[in-house]
C-alpha cells in the first residue's frame, strides 16, 4: 500500500474528501474525534462500517474533511469515501463491500422547487368560489 490513500464520498449535498492510512485506528474529521463531530451513535457504525466489515479497524488511521450538507448526508459520504479508499488500499476488500452495499453512492438528491408551486409539487390550494 502507499503512504495514504484518498477517495471522495458523496450524498445529498455532503462531500467528504477521506484520506487513509496506515496507523492505529484513530479517526480524525475536521480536525476533531469521531464522537465529538458524531456524538449519534447510529451516524458513528454507519462511519465504521467499512473499517469494521473488513477487519481494519485497528489498523488505519483515517483523516476527514468533510462539508455542505447536514449530518446524516455527511455520514454517508464519509462511509461512502472510506469504502473507496479501502479498495484502492487493497483490492481483496471489494467484494466485501460491494456485497453489504458499501461502495453504492445513494443517486437521492433534493428536488428542485417549481415556480408556481409552494415547494418542488405542493400545489397551491383549489379554491372552487
Amino acid at each position: 500500500m502507499e503512504n495514504k490513500v484518498n477517495r471522495t464520498g458523496r450524498r445529498k449535498e455532503a462531500v467528504a474528501k477521506v484520506f487513509l492510512s496506515l496507523g492505529k485506528g484513530d479517526i480524525l474529521v475536521n480536525g476533531r474525534r469521531l464522537d465529538q463531530y458524531f456524538p449519534q451513535p447510529n451516524l458513528q457504525s454507519k462511519i465504521t462500517a467499512p473499517l469494521e466489515v473488513t477487519d481494519n479497524l485497528k489498523r488505519y488511521d483515517v483523516e476527514i474533511k468533510v462539508f455542505g450538507g447536514g449530518t446524516s448526508g455527511q455520514a454517508g459520504a464519509v462511509s461512502l469515501g472510506i469504502a473507496r479508499a479501502l479498495v484502492d488500499a487493497d483490492g481483496k476488500f471489494r467484494a466485501t463491500l460491494k456485497k453489504k452495499g458499501l461502495l453504492s453512492r445513494d443517486p437521492r438528491m433534493v428536488e428542485r422547487k417549481k415556480y408556481g408551486r409552494r415547494k418542488a409539487r405542493k400545489r397551491p390550494q383549489y379554491s372552487k368560489r
